[in-house]
């Protein structure tokens, strides 16, 4: 397999016109073809129960990958249903408390508003009046306490539920899926092994649409445009297929420094990437190809 070091350092390759001078009409550039890359992290952690891949299987989007141990995720989801029903439990109780405060409070409101108008005739004594409105204040603040007892296990039951939802994710989350179709390139893990959270399982590669960087010099920039069409050769072979121009960068850098000669290194280019259709798969990751570009 190749390495990514060397893949990093033959992914920034520079080109060289295969003649000079712009009497030529094509543009001869040197790279290497990547792929849309992806590690596929395990978001639970654990032991691994079943690894279902290998490198260099070609696996689907969603495709199961492997499956992480969830009998302790089990056992915490169990314990949180259990405390979910007692939360359901007391604020039934605190709701029924609630309810016969405020059936207290209605009634010691209206007798205190009775009692309140025939102080008025006189009717009653002061003191009567004055112990009503004791017993209605009482009644207030109990239903105030009930009110905020069925808040408090009500903000209770929210955590409980988030908690058992964050424990149903990571249980749904213990099996791997691939996010896209491709070809796995790297196995990090094997069956039995302990996996940490987020940590990779395998990389995919998708190698369906491919795509190349190569660096031009500011004296062709001219020549080269976004959808242009260009010619993809790959080495060792005469067979050509076509790619597309789909970013040019408008900053000009130095030259990539590696493999690069003492006279080049300090020449100021222009990244331009081209994207190249590869249903058959006939290009694979890390192979040095040549993309012949038409001045335009």
């Amino acid at each position: 397999m190749i390495s990514k070091l060397w893949i990093m350092q033959t992914f920034i390759v520079i080109f060289f016109l295969s003649c000079s001078g712009d009497k030529n009409s094509t543009l001869v550039y040197t790279g290497i073809i990547e792929g849309t890359a992806v590690e596929v992290p395990a978001l639970t952690g654990g032991q691994i129960r079943s690894l279902r891949v290998d490198t260099g299987d070609e696996v689907q989007k969603n495709q199961i990958l492997g499956v992480v141990d969830t009998l302790e995720l089990t056992y915490q989801r169990e314990n949180l249903k259990g405390v979910l029903q007692e939360v359901m439990n007391q604020k039934a109780i605190a709701t029924t408390q609630f309810n016969r405060a405020k059936n207290d409070l209605a009634y010691v409101q209206e007798k205190y508003d009775r009692f309140l108008d025939l102080l008025k005739n006189q009717s009653v004594p002061q003191q009567t009046v004055d112990d009503l409105r004791n017993q209605l204040q009482n009644a207030e603040a109990a239903v105030s306490a009930a009110r905020q007892q069925v808040q408090s296990i009500e903000a209770k039951r929210t955590q409980v539920e988030a908690q058992l939802l964050s424990i149903q994710k990571k249980i749904r989350d213990a099996t791997i899926t691939a996010p896209l179709a491709g070809t796995v390139t790297d196995k990090y893990y094997e069956d039995g092994e302990a996996i940490p959270s987020f940590a990779p399982l395998v990389e995919i590669i998708d190698l369906n649409e491919v795509w190349i960087k190569i660096y031009v010099s500011e004296k062709v920039l001219p020549y080269i445009r976004t959808g242009q069409e260009v010619r993809i050769k790959p080495d060792g072979t005469e067979q050509e297929l076509k790619g597309t121009v789909s970013w040019i960068n408008s900053k000009a850098e130095f030259t990539p420094k590696t493999i690069l000669t003492p006279e080049t290194r300090t020449s100021l280019v222009y990244a331009v990437k081209v994207i190249i259709p590869n249903e058959k798969r006939i290009l694979k990751q890390g192979m040095p190809v040549e993309v012949l570009v038409e001045k335009e």
